[in-house]
């Protein structure tokens, strides 16, 4: 179990290690005289077939029926097409691409649905699995499926990248598997062509979905809105997705792009990290965005962490774009170490109280400091989806938030570092009441030990000295105080009031808690 748990974090974290080598700048001429319009592909139709049986994706250790859920895995074949870009890839991510050369795909998707078809909301989400450690991962399942499930979203796992199917290197070699060797038998029949069709698959995996009858893919439901959602390294893809693909696909209604660094994918595919000859350090979304597009950045990816960090992509909001920069919050944290797999909503909030209790070892290494216990993310990457559910619905986007405050760097040549108050803690940024009301200093950076120490951060817990000063009338004290920063960040709706009783309770729980000796929570350990 251990091991198993080991390679699905992998996968989750670390994440945008992509570029690649692109063709010339396009000449005088070719600039003067601008290229027609590409077109989108011709219209491709994929087969699909029921595949029976349990799929293979980590989605949790809970039974899916106790939540009013049910998962069912496709076998998707069909033809794919690749994008080439006429010249360099600018920072900007005005790309305009052409369709280039067409390969056979045969994938698999894994659909997740109300059993109770009376519960659908209308909305799925389609999420581009993270394959960074070797296999697929469902990171944004992880980190938000308590809000999936409550508020009956259907859910669509994408095996869209080689990796996850075939296998291949990685940026982190976890040892995780991919599908043709975990389950030969199961998944022998899978082939990718490579990530250069990577793009067209993901699309045609959207359309199956907006077809008559959904393609057969989600019974007799029928979705009025089907957004597109990835973490990290998949955050790198939907970005150039955004950018190059989006504006020919004209698939998805919204996309939630999750945990990106500074760069973002290649077009072609390749896994080069950025730097000479490969994409730029830094990617903006492009400004002619033709559906809304919320973003969410840690403390770890705004500064960056061996990749550029996303302080030189920033750019300001407009009516399709929204940008959370989360005070306190760290790429990987102790909810994606364990909290996510055993938190399936029906736990005590004393047991899920222990999952944000941080500690130096976690199930992927172990660290010099406490990591980062994962609350700001796991919380406000929930409002953040029913933000942007709520922006389809009813056209009103959510309100531009403050961005964090950089003390040094914001552009290119000079080192970020986060403006800090007296607690250590980031100024600026979405404010939650663990960052405002702090029994510890949370950080997405300064941690070292291990590869994923980097992506971790600190949750470094104040001594009884430090709370006394902070809170000299004790616990009662802090409680009070807690409150009224949640309930502000409900109203910011930054927090949803559906989990304002259980961090409530919770961080009465865990009122001056010491880091733990071993990982906060694991699977080994439910």
């Amino acid at each position: 179990m251990q091991d198993r748990w080991t390679r699905m974090l992998g996968g989750a974290l670390c994440g945008a290690a992509c570029g690649a080598a692109l063709t010339l700048s396009l000449t005088a001429a070719q600039a003067q005289t601008p290229p027609a319009p590409a077109k989108a592909p011709a219209a491709q139709s994929p087969t699909v077939k029921a595949v029976p049986g349990k799929p293979v994706l980590l989605i949790g250790g809970y039974d899916l029926s106790a939540l009013g859920y049910q998962a069912s895995e496709y076998f998707v074949n069909g033809t794919a097409t690749s994008y080439r870009l006429p010249g360099a890839a600018t920072g900007d991510g005005q790309w305009d691409v052409t369709p280039a050369a067409k390969a056979d795909y045969a994938t698999r998707i894994v659909v997740i649905l109300p059993t109770d078809a009376a519960k659908f909301n209308g909305t799925v989400l389609v999420e581009w699995l993270n394959v960074t450690g070797g296999q697929d991962t469902p990171a944004d399942w992880m980190v938000a499926h308590r809000e999936i499930v409550r508020k009956g979203y259907g859910y669509v796992a994408v095996s869209a990248q080689k990796v996850g199917v075939e296998g291949g290197d990685t940026p982190m070699q976890a040892g995780g598997k991919p599908l043709k060797v975990s389950s030969p038998e199961r998944y022998g029949s899978l082939s990718h062509p490579g990530d250069a069709f990577s793009y067209d698959i993901f699309s045609q995996a959207g359309a199956l979905l907006k077809a008559p009858g959904a393609s057969g893919l989600l019974g007799s439901l029928m979705p009025r809105r089907v957004v597109a959602l990835g973490e990290s390294q998949s955050a790198a893809f939907l970005t150039t997705y955004v950018n190059a693909v989006d504006p020919l696909a004209k698939v998805y209604d919204g996309f939630l792009v999750h945990s990106r660094f500074g760069s973002s994918a290649a077009v072609d595919g390749s896994r080069m990290i950025e730097g000479p000859g490969a994409m730029p350090k830094h990617v903006r979304f492009r400004r002619d965005l033709r559906v809304p597009v919320l973003t969410v950045i840690t403390e770890t990816d705004l500064l960056g962490a061996r990749l550029s960090g996303y302080h030189a992509s920033r750019q300001p909001d407009t009516d399709r774009l929204r940008v959370w920069e989360i005070a306190g919050a760290a790429h990987a944290d102790g909810y994606l170490f364990g909290g996510s797999f055993i938190d399936s909503g029906l736990r005590s909030n004393a047991e899920l109280a222990r999952i944000f209790v941080p500690s130096t070892r976690s199930m992927a290494g172990a660290m010099d400091k406490p990591y980062n216990p994962g609350m700001t993310q796991h919380y406000v990457v929930q409002a953040a989806l029913a933000g942007l559910d709520g922006w389809l619905r009813s056209g009103k986007a959510p309100a531009s938030t403050p961005r964090l405050e950089l003390a040094t760097g914001g552009t290119e040549g000079v080192a970020p570092t986060l403006a800090v108050d007296a607690n250590g803690l980031a100024k600026g940024g979405i404010r939650t009441p663990w960052v405002d009301v702090p029994t510890m200093r949370m950080t997405g950076y300064g941690n070292s030990g291990s590869f994923v120490a980097m992506l971790a951060g600190v949750g470094e817990a104040f001594d009884a000295a430090k709370l006394a000063q902070l809170y000299p009338q004790g616990k009662a004290d802090y409680v009070g105080r807690f409150d009224k920063a949640l309930d502000a960040a409900i109203r910011a709706g930054h927090i949803l009031p559906e989990d304002r009783a259980e961090i409530a309770e919770i961080a009465a729980i865990n009122f001056g808690a010491q880091p733990q000796s071993g990982p906060a929570a694991t699977p080994a350990a439910h």
